[in-house]
Protein backbone atom coordinates (compact mmCIF):
# COMPACT_ATOMS: atom_id res chain seq x y z
CA UNK A 1 0.00 0.00 0.00
CA UNK A 2 2.79 2.43 0.87
CA UNK A 3 4.37 1.86 -2.78
CA UNK A 4 1.29 2.48 -4.06
CA UNK A 5 0.92 5.59 -2.31
CA UNK A 6 4.12 6.68 -3.08
CA UNK A 7 3.98 5.53 -6.71
CA UNK A 8 0.27 8.16 -7.08
CA UNK A 9 2.16 10.89 -5.15
CA UNK A 10 5.18 10.75 -7.75
CA UNK A 11 2.21 10.49 -10.48
CA UNK A 12 0.04 13.45 -9.43
CA UNK A 13 3.52 15.57 -8.96
CA UNK A 14 4.34 14.89 -12.19
CA UNK A 15 1.11 15.88 -13.54
CA UNK A 16 1.29 18.79 -11.86
CA UNK A 17 4.57 19.69 -13.32
CA UNK A 18 3.49 19.16 -16.50
CA UNK A 19 0.70 21.21 -16.17
CA UNK A 20 2.96 24.02 -15.09
CA UNK A 21 5.09 23.12 -17.78
CA UNK A 22 2.22 23.44 -20.11
CA UNK A 23 1.35 26.75 -18.82
CA UNK A 24 4.80 28.26 -19.06
CA UNK A 25 4.85 27.31 -22.40
CA UNK A 26 1.58 28.36 -23.74
CA UNK A 27 2.16 31.92 -21.77
CA UNK A 28 5.15 32.09 -23.43
CA UNK A 29 4.11 31.38 -26.80
CA UNK A 30 1.72 34.16 -26.21
CA UNK A 31 4.32 36.50 -25.15
CA UNK A 32 6.13 35.41 -27.99
CA UNK A 33 3.05 35.76 -30.39
CA UNK A 34 2.68 39.30 -28.57
CA UNK A 35 6.33 40.50 -29.02
CA UNK A 36 6.10 39.71 -32.81
CA UNK A 37 2.78 40.82 -33.24
CA UNK A 38 4.28 44.50 -31.94
CA UNK A 39 7.71 44.38 -34.28
CA UNK A 40 5.44 43.92 -37.08
CA UNK A 41 3.07 46.65 -35.84
CA UNK A 42 6.12 48.91 -35.55
CA UNK A 43 7.98 47.64 -39.26
CA UNK A 44 4.20 48.41 -41.13
CA UNK A 45 4.60 52.08 -39.59
CA UNK A 46 7.77 52.45 -40.14
CA UNK A 47 7.04 53.88 -43.73
CA UNK A 48 5.92 56.90 -41.78
CA UNK A 49 9.04 58.25 -40.89
CA UNK A 50 11.18 57.16 -44.23
CA UNK A 51 8.26 59.56 -45.58
CA UNK A 52 8.94 62.26 -43.56
CA UNK A 53 12.62 61.97 -44.21
CA UNK A 54 11.80 61.83 -47.91
CA UNK A 55 9.68 65.09 -47.73
CA UNK A 56 12.02 67.15 -45.44
CA UNK A 57 15.40 66.52 -47.21
CA UNK A 58 14.37 64.50 -50.43
CA UNK A 59 11.49 65.66 -51.79
CA UNK A 60 10.14 63.26 -54.87
CA UNK A 61 7.92 63.95 -57.36
CA UNK A 62 4.32 64.49 -56.68
CA UNK A 63 3.07 62.69 -59.44
CA UNK A 64 5.29 59.52 -57.93
CA UNK A 65 4.22 59.88 -54.46
CA UNK A 66 0.47 60.40 -56.04
CA UNK A 67 0.86 56.83 -57.69
CA UNK A 68 2.37 55.20 -54.55
CA UNK A 69 -0.65 56.61 -52.39
CA UNK A 70 -3.18 55.31 -54.78
CA UNK A 71 -0.97 51.62 -55.44
CA UNK A 72 -1.54 51.43 -51.56
CA UNK A 73 -5.15 52.47 -51.44
CA UNK A 74 -5.96 50.23 -53.91
CA UNK A 75 -4.37 47.36 -52.09
CA UNK A 76 -5.81 48.46 -49.21
CA UNK A 77 -9.38 47.81 -50.99
CA UNK A 78 -8.36 44.29 -51.90
CA UNK A 79 -7.47 43.64 -48.72
CA UNK A 80 -10.52 44.51 -46.77
CA UNK A 81 -12.32 42.70 -49.25
CA UNK A 82 -11.21 39.85 -49.60
CA UNK A 83 -8.87 39.18 -46.32
CA UNK A 84 -11.39 40.76 -44.10
CA UNK A 85 -14.96 41.44 -45.11
CA UNK A 86 -15.10 38.14 -47.20
CA UNK A 87 -12.90 35.64 -44.10
CA UNK A 88 -15.04 37.03 -41.61
CA UNK A 89 -18.45 36.16 -43.57
CA UNK A 90 -17.19 32.81 -43.84
CA UNK A 91 -16.18 32.58 -40.20
CA UNK A 92 -19.93 33.18 -39.69
CA UNK A 93 -21.19 31.11 -42.31
CA UNK A 94 -18.92 28.26 -40.36
CA UNK A 95 -21.07 29.47 -37.22
CA UNK A 96 -24.17 28.83 -38.45
CA UNK A 97 -25.12 32.10 -40.28
CA UNK A 98 -26.88 32.59 -43.39
CA UNK A 99 -25.03 34.71 -46.23
CA UNK A 100 -27.60 37.46 -45.61
CA UNK A 101 -27.12 37.65 -41.94
CA UNK A 102 -23.69 37.37 -42.31
CA UNK A 103 -23.43 40.26 -44.80
CA UNK A 104 -26.03 42.44 -42.27
CA UNK A 105 -23.35 41.59 -39.34
CA UNK A 106 -19.94 42.52 -41.58
CA UNK A 107 -21.90 45.63 -43.16
CA UNK A 108 -22.81 46.53 -39.73
CA UNK A 109 -19.02 46.64 -38.58
CA UNK A 110 -17.62 48.55 -41.59
CA UNK A 111 -20.37 51.21 -41.51
CA UNK A 112 -20.21 51.62 -37.59
CA UNK A 113 -16.36 52.14 -38.26
CA UNK A 114 -16.51 53.97 -41.12
CA UNK A 115 -19.23 56.51 -39.31
CA UNK A 116 -16.66 56.87 -36.03
CA UNK A 117 -13.70 57.36 -38.44
CA UNK A 118 -15.41 59.94 -40.37
CA UNK A 119 -16.84 61.88 -37.77
CA UNK A 120 -13.74 61.86 -35.76
CA UNK A 121 -11.89 63.02 -38.94
CA UNK A 122 -13.53 65.84 -39.13
CA UNK A 123 -13.81 67.50 -35.30
CA UNK A 124 -10.16 66.64 -35.90
CA UNK A 125 -9.48 68.55 -39.09
CA UNK A 126 -11.43 71.45 -37.65
CA UNK A 127 -9.01 71.93 -34.83
CA UNK A 128 -6.08 72.23 -37.12
CA UNK A 129 -4.86 68.09 -38.68
CA UNK A 130 -5.87 69.67 -41.86
CA UNK A 131 -2.77 70.77 -42.29
CA UNK A 132 -1.63 67.26 -42.67
CA UNK A 133 -2.79 66.55 -46.28
CA UNK A 134 -2.78 69.14 -49.13
CA UNK A 135 -6.45 68.22 -50.01
CA UNK A 136 -8.31 68.16 -47.27
CA UNK A 137 -6.36 71.59 -45.94
CA UNK A 138 -7.66 73.16 -49.23
CA UNK A 139 -11.22 72.20 -47.79
CA UNK A 140 -10.94 73.11 -44.60
CA UNK A 141 -9.41 76.83 -45.99
CA UNK A 142 -12.47 77.19 -48.44
CA UNK A 143 -14.75 76.64 -45.37
CA UNK A 144 -12.72 78.96 -43.48
CA UNK A 145 -12.86 81.80 -46.15
CA UNK A 146 -16.58 81.39 -46.48
CA UNK A 147 -17.40 81.17 -42.51
CA UNK A 148 -15.17 84.51 -42.20
CA UNK A 149 -16.24 86.20 -45.01
CA UNK A 150 -19.97 85.43 -45.06
CA UNK A 151 -20.95 88.37 -42.79
CA UNK A 152 -18.44 90.63 -44.22
CA UNK A 153 -20.19 90.32 -47.91
CA UNK A 154 -23.45 90.56 -46.21
CA UNK A 155 -22.15 94.17 -45.20
CA UNK A 156 -21.27 94.71 -48.27
CA UNK A 157 -24.18 93.89 -49.99
CA UNK A 158 -25.83 96.74 -48.28
CA UNK A 159 -23.62 99.51 -50.74
CA UNK A 160 -25.55 100.48 -53.77
CA UNK A 161 -22.24 100.83 -55.68
CA UNK A 162 -20.26 97.73 -54.87
CA UNK A 163 -23.89 95.90 -55.30
CA UNK A 164 -23.80 97.05 -58.76
CA UNK A 165 -20.48 95.10 -59.12
CA UNK A 166 -20.99 91.27 -60.52
CA UNK A 167 -21.20 89.10 -57.65
CA UNK A 168 -17.73 87.45 -58.66
CA UNK A 169 -15.81 90.39 -58.28
CA UNK A 170 -16.37 90.48 -54.67
CA UNK A 171 -13.15 88.06 -54.21
CA UNK A 172 -11.14 91.13 -55.04
CA UNK A 173 -13.13 93.37 -53.25
CA UNK A 174 -12.79 91.55 -49.68
CA UNK A 175 -8.35 92.20 -49.16
CA UNK A 176 -9.35 95.83 -50.01
CA UNK A 177 -12.05 95.94 -46.96
CA UNK A 178 -10.21 97.09 -43.48
CA UNK A 179 -12.13 96.92 -39.88
CA UNK A 180 -12.28 100.10 -37.41
CA UNK A 181 -13.46 100.28 -34.45
CA UNK A 182 -14.74 103.46 -32.76
CA UNK A 183 -14.76 104.20 -29.10
CA UNK A 184 -18.06 105.77 -27.45
CA UNK A 185 -17.96 109.80 -28.11
CA UNK A 186 -15.65 109.42 -30.64
CA UNK A 187 -15.73 111.55 -34.12
CA UNK A 188 -15.02 110.06 -37.00
CA UNK A 189 -14.37 113.06 -39.13
CA UNK A 190 -16.18 116.81 -39.69
CA UNK A 191 -17.42 118.18 -42.13
CA UNK A 192 -15.03 119.67 -44.26
CA UNK A 193 -12.61 116.67 -43.47
CA UNK A 194 -11.22 115.50 -47.11
CA UNK A 195 -13.11 112.26 -48.70
CA UNK A 196 -10.50 109.51 -48.32
CA UNK A 197 -12.73 106.20 -47.54
CA UNK A 198 -16.32 104.72 -47.51
CA UNK A 199 -17.71 103.03 -44.57
CA UNK A 200 -20.10 100.61 -44.07
CA UNK A 201 -21.44 99.82 -40.10
CA UNK A 202 -20.57 96.56 -38.97
CA UNK A 203 -21.84 96.72 -35.27
CA UNK A 204 -23.39 99.87 -33.24
CA UNK A 205 -24.78 103.12 -34.47
CA UNK A 206 -23.80 106.67 -35.81
CA UNK A 207 -24.77 110.00 -35.97
CA UNK A 208 -24.98 112.50 -38.64
CA UNK A 209 -24.65 116.08 -37.61
CA UNK A 210 -24.09 119.24 -38.94
CA UNK A 211 -21.59 120.46 -36.53
CA UNK A 212 -22.56 124.06 -36.30
CA UNK A 213 -21.75 124.34 -32.67
CA UNK A 214 -18.55 123.90 -30.99
CA UNK A 215 -19.97 121.10 -28.98
CA UNK A 216 -20.93 118.29 -31.14
CA UNK A 217 -23.04 116.53 -28.55
CA UNK A 218 -25.72 119.31 -28.83
CA UNK A 219 -26.22 119.17 -32.16
CA UNK A 220 -29.60 117.63 -33.13
CA UNK A 221 -28.37 114.68 -35.27
CA UNK A 222 -29.39 114.52 -39.16
CA UNK A 223 -30.16 111.13 -39.22
CA UNK A 224 -28.78 107.44 -37.18
CA UNK A 225 -27.33 105.27 -38.93
CA UNK A 226 -26.85 101.56 -38.11
CA UNK A 227 -25.48 98.08 -38.85
CA UNK A 228 -25.42 97.68 -42.50
CA UNK A 229 -25.72 101.01 -43.43
CA UNK A 230 -22.91 102.77 -46.03
CA UNK A 231 -21.68 106.48 -45.98
CA UNK A 232 -19.25 108.35 -47.25
CA UNK A 233 -18.72 106.85 -50.89
CA UNK A 234 -20.29 110.04 -52.42
CA UNK A 235 -17.29 111.93 -51.22
CA UNK A 236 -15.26 109.56 -53.13
CA UNK A 237 -17.25 109.61 -56.03
CA UNK A 238 -17.25 113.44 -56.42
CA UNK A 239 -13.98 114.22 -55.18
CA UNK A 240 -15.22 116.93 -52.42
CA UNK A 241 -14.69 117.35 -49.06
CA UNK A 242 -17.48 115.95 -46.24
CA UNK A 243 -20.39 117.71 -45.93
CA UNK A 244 -21.39 116.55 -42.43
CA UNK A 245 -19.86 115.09 -39.38
CA UNK A 246 -19.80 111.55 -37.90
CA UNK A 247 -20.11 111.06 -34.45
CA UNK A 248 -20.96 108.04 -32.31
CA UNK A 249 -22.26 108.26 -28.47
CA UNK A 250 -22.37 104.43 -27.92
CA UNK A 251 -19.31 103.27 -29.89
CA UNK A 252 -19.60 101.59 -33.37
CA UNK A 253 -17.54 98.99 -35.84
CA UNK A 254 -17.11 99.54 -39.00
CA UNK A 255 -15.74 98.45 -42.68
CA UNK A 256 -13.33 100.92 -44.05
CA UNK A 257 -12.32 100.92 -48.26
CA UNK A 258 -10.23 103.52 -48.17
CA UNK A 259 -9.74 106.46 -51.08
CA UNK A 260 -6.41 104.50 -52.67
CA UNK A 261 -8.17 101.10 -52.94
CA UNK A 262 -11.67 102.72 -53.40
CA UNK A 263 -9.17 104.17 -57.04
CA UNK A 264 -7.28 101.14 -58.09
CA UNK A 265 -10.54 99.63 -58.19
CA UNK A 266 -12.16 101.59 -60.35
CA UNK A 267 -8.97 101.29 -62.42
CA UNK A 268 -8.90 97.81 -62.77
CA UNK A 269 -12.82 97.23 -63.47
CA UNK A 270 -14.72 99.44 -66.48
CA UNK A 271 -17.36 98.13 -64.62
CA UNK A 272 -17.33 100.01 -61.73
CA UNK A 273 -15.67 102.67 -63.46
CA UNK A 274 -19.17 103.13 -65.29
CA UNK A 275 -21.23 102.59 -62.72
CA UNK A 276 -18.75 105.03 -60.39
CA UNK A 277 -20.07 108.03 -63.55
CA UNK A 278 -23.63 107.15 -63.43
CA UNK A 279 -23.60 107.77 -59.32
CA UNK A 280 -22.52 110.91 -59.85
CA UNK A 281 -25.44 112.01 -60.85
CA UNK A 282 -28.05 112.32 -58.79
CA UNK A 283 -30.93 110.94 -60.90
CA UNK A 284 -28.05 107.65 -62.04
CA UNK A 285 -28.02 107.13 -57.76
CA UNK A 286 -32.39 106.93 -57.61
CA UNK A 287 -32.05 104.24 -60.87
CA UNK A 288 -29.53 101.85 -58.96
CA UNK A 289 -30.89 101.71 -55.78
CA UNK A 290 -33.91 101.16 -57.24
CA UNK A 291 -33.13 98.74 -60.21
CA UNK A 292 -30.16 97.22 -58.95
CA UNK A 293 -29.68 93.83 -57.46
CA UNK A 294 -31.07 92.41 -54.49
CA UNK A 295 -28.95 92.84 -51.19
CA UNK A 296 -29.83 89.29 -50.04
CA UNK A 297 -29.37 87.70 -53.74
CA UNK A 298 -26.05 89.67 -54.45
CA UNK A 299 -24.24 88.27 -51.24
CA UNK A 300 -26.07 84.75 -51.83
CA UNK A 301 -24.38 85.04 -55.39
CA UNK A 302 -21.14 86.22 -54.07
CA UNK A 303 -20.66 83.91 -51.87
CA UNK A 304 -20.94 81.07 -54.29
CA UNK A 305 -17.83 82.87 -55.69
CA UNK A 306 -15.09 82.07 -53.20
CA UNK A 307 -14.18 79.09 -54.16
CA UNK A 308 -10.73 80.44 -54.54
CA UNK A 309 -7.73 80.11 -52.08
CA UNK A 310 -4.98 82.61 -52.90
CA UNK A 311 -0.82 81.89 -52.34
CA UNK A 312 -1.01 84.60 -49.29
CA UNK A 313 -4.07 83.40 -47.72
CA UNK A 314 -2.95 79.45 -48.08
CA UNK A 315 0.20 80.48 -45.75
CA UNK A 316 -2.09 83.13 -43.71
CA UNK A 317 -4.46 79.89 -42.56
CA UNK A 318 -1.41 77.34 -42.65
CA UNK A 319 0.30 79.53 -39.76
CA UNK A 320 -3.32 80.15 -38.23
CA UNK A 321 -4.06 76.38 -38.37
CA UNK A 322 -0.73 75.15 -37.13
CA UNK A 323 -0.58 77.55 -34.19
CA UNK A 324 -1.61 75.05 -31.61
CA UNK A 325 -2.27 71.74 -33.62
CA UNK A 326 0.50 69.71 -32.73
CA UNK A 327 -2.77 67.41 -30.49
CA UNK A 328 -5.06 67.47 -32.77
CA UNK A 329 -2.27 66.28 -35.46
CA UNK A 330 -0.77 63.25 -33.05
CA UNK A 331 -4.85 62.08 -33.02
CA UNK A 332 -5.17 62.55 -36.00
CA UNK A 333 -2.04 60.40 -37.14
CA UNK A 334 -3.19 57.87 -34.25
CA UNK A 335 -6.83 57.68 -36.19
CA UNK A 336 -4.99 56.71 -39.51
CA UNK A 337 -3.07 54.04 -37.75
CA UNK A 338 -4.98 52.41 -34.94
CA UNK A 339 -7.91 50.43 -37.17
CA UNK A 340 -5.00 48.65 -39.82
CA UNK A 341 -3.30 47.47 -36.86
CA UNK A 342 -5.98 46.10 -34.80
CA UNK A 343 -7.08 44.21 -37.73
CA UNK A 344 -3.03 43.23 -38.18
CA UNK A 345 -2.84 42.22 -34.09
CA UNK A 346 -6.16 40.40 -34.27
CA UNK A 347 -5.53 38.25 -37.35
CA UNK A 348 -2.31 37.15 -36.51
CA UNK A 349 -2.13 33.45 -35.75
CA UNK A 350 1.55 33.56 -37.02
CA UNK A 351 3.96 34.01 -40.36
CA UNK A 352 1.89 31.41 -42.26
CA UNK A 353 -1.77 33.52 -42.34
CA UNK A 354 -0.38 37.01 -41.86
CA UNK A 355 -2.14 39.87 -43.93
CA UNK A 356 0.22 40.63 -45.99
CA UNK A 357 -1.74 42.65 -48.75
CA UNK A 358 -2.82 44.63 -45.56
CA UNK A 359 0.10 45.55 -44.61
CA UNK A 360 1.57 45.96 -47.88
CA UNK A 361 -1.11 48.89 -48.01
CA UNK A 362 -0.43 49.99 -44.78
CA UNK A 363 3.21 50.68 -45.55
CA UNK A 364 3.06 52.02 -49.11
CA UNK A 365 0.47 54.62 -47.78
CA UNK A 366 2.53 55.56 -45.39
CA UNK A 367 4.89 57.08 -47.06
CA UNK A 368 3.49 59.59 -49.43
CA UNK A 369 1.16 60.59 -46.46
CA UNK A 370 3.90 61.17 -44.57
CA UNK A 371 6.17 63.17 -47.35
CA UNK A 372 3.63 65.41 -47.96
CA UNK A 373 2.44 65.72 -44.58
CA UNK A 374 6.03 67.12 -44.24
CA UNK A 375 5.81 69.73 -46.67
CA UNK A 376 2.46 71.23 -45.45
CA UNK A 377 3.69 70.97 -41.85
CA UNK A 378 7.08 73.32 -42.85
CA UNK A 379 5.02 75.23 -44.75
CA UNK A 380 2.67 75.79 -41.41
CA UNK A 381 6.05 76.77 -39.10
CA UNK A 382 6.51 73.69 -37.87
CA UNK A 383 10.51 72.72 -37.34
CA UNK A 384 11.82 68.87 -38.67
CA UNK A 385 12.66 67.94 -34.86
CA UNK A 386 9.25 68.59 -33.98
CA UNK A 387 7.32 67.38 -37.73
CA UNK A 388 9.49 63.58 -36.43
CA UNK A 389 7.98 63.86 -33.10
CA UNK A 390 4.82 64.31 -34.30
CA UNK A 391 5.23 61.02 -36.95
CA UNK A 392 6.43 59.02 -34.12
CA UNK A 393 3.48 58.89 -32.60
CA UNK A 394 2.30 56.87 -35.63
CA UNK A 395 4.69 53.76 -34.50
CA UNK A 396 4.06 54.21 -31.00
CA UNK A 397 0.45 53.73 -32.10
CA UNK A 398 1.07 51.02 -34.25
CA UNK A 399 2.29 48.72 -31.94
CA UNK A 400 0.12 49.51 -28.90
CA UNK A 401 -3.02 48.57 -31.64
CA UNK A 402 -1.03 45.33 -32.83
CA UNK A 403 -0.88 44.44 -29.62
CA UNK A 404 -4.28 45.25 -28.21
CA UNK A 405 -5.75 43.27 -31.47
CA UNK A 406 -3.97 40.31 -30.61
CA UNK A 407 -4.76 40.23 -27.02
CA UNK A 408 -8.38 41.17 -26.88
CA UNK A 409 -9.43 40.87 -30.33
CA UNK A 410 -7.89 38.22 -31.45
CA UNK A 411 -10.31 35.07 -31.43
CA UNK A 412 -12.43 33.34 -33.12
CA UNK A 413 -15.80 34.16 -31.61
CA UNK A 414 -18.39 36.71 -33.28
CA UNK A 415 -17.36 39.60 -31.46
CA UNK A 416 -13.97 39.75 -33.14
CA UNK A 417 -15.49 39.30 -36.39
CA UNK A 418 -17.49 42.05 -35.10
CA UNK A 419 -14.21 44.69 -34.02
CA UNK A 420 -12.27 43.17 -37.33
CA UNK A 421 -15.06 44.81 -39.32
CA UNK A 422 -15.11 47.61 -37.63
CA UNK A 423 -11.50 48.71 -37.99
CA UNK A 424 -12.22 47.55 -41.36
CA UNK A 425 -15.11 50.31 -42.22
CA UNK A 426 -12.27 52.41 -40.27
CA UNK A 427 -9.58 51.99 -42.87
CA UNK A 428 -12.01 52.02 -45.86
CA UNK A 429 -13.17 55.31 -44.38
CA UNK A 430 -9.62 56.52 -44.47
CA UNK A 431 -8.93 55.73 -48.06
CA UNK A 432 -11.77 57.27 -49.49
CA UNK A 433 -11.73 60.55 -47.02
CA UNK A 434 -8.22 60.93 -48.22
CA UNK A 435 -5.89 58.42 -49.99
CA UNK A 436 -7.60 58.55 -53.03
CA UNK A 437 -8.67 62.31 -53.12
CA UNK A 438 -5.02 62.99 -52.19
CA UNK A 439 -3.76 60.77 -54.78
CA UNK A 440 -6.07 62.72 -57.38
CA UNK A 441 -5.10 66.31 -56.77
CA UNK A 442 -1.12 65.48 -56.82
CA UNK A 443 -1.16 63.63 -59.64
CA UNK A 444 -4.37 63.51 -61.72
CA UNK A 445 -6.63 61.01 -63.83
CA UNK A 446 -2.78 59.15 -63.67
CA UNK A 447 -3.95 57.32 -60.54
CA UNK A 448 -6.40 55.50 -61.98
CA UNK A 449 -4.23 52.42 -63.16
CA UNK A 450 -2.00 52.19 -60.18
CA UNK A 451 -4.75 52.36 -57.66
CA UNK A 452 -6.19 48.84 -60.33
CA UNK A 453 -2.50 47.92 -60.04
CA UNK A 454 -2.18 47.45 -56.44
CA UNK A 455 -5.95 46.52 -55.98
CA UNK A 456 -4.45 43.64 -58.77
CA UNK A 457 -1.40 42.53 -56.87
CA UNK A 458 -2.93 42.71 -53.35
CA UNK A 459 -5.81 40.04 -55.28
CA UNK A 460 -2.89 38.58 -56.36
CA UNK A 461 -1.49 37.45 -52.98
CA UNK A 462 -4.50 36.75 -51.33
CA UNK A 463 -5.19 33.93 -54.23
CA UNK A 464 -1.64 32.74 -53.51
CA UNK A 465 -2.08 31.82 -49.90
CA UNK A 466 -5.47 30.74 -50.13
CA UNK A 467 -4.19 28.35 -53.30
CA UNK A 468 -1.48 27.25 -52.01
Amino acid sequence: MATLHAITQHTSSLNFLSLIFKILNSGLVHFTQLAMVVLIGLFTTSSSMLGAVIGLYAPLSKRVLACILAFAAGSLISALAIDLAFKGAMDLNHHGYKPLAAWEFISGGFAIGAIVYFITSLYLERKGAAIKRPMRFKEYALARKYEQSKELVGLLSQCDLLRHLPAEAVEHILPKVQTRKLHPNEVLFHAGDPSNALFIIAHGWVEVVADTTDNIEDEVPIAKLGPGSVFGEMGLISGGSRTATIHTAEGADLLEIGLEDFNAMIAADPQMADAVQRLSHERAIINLSAGGANPSTWAKLAMHNLEHISHGEKNKMLAEAGHGAGMAIVLGNILDTIPGCLVIGASFKGFANLSLTLMLGMFLGGIPEAAVSAAMLTKAGFKPKKIFALWSTVLIAGMVAAAVGKQFIGTESMVAVFFEAVAGGAVLALVSHAMIPEAIHEGGSLVVLPTVAGFLFSLFLAMSSTFA
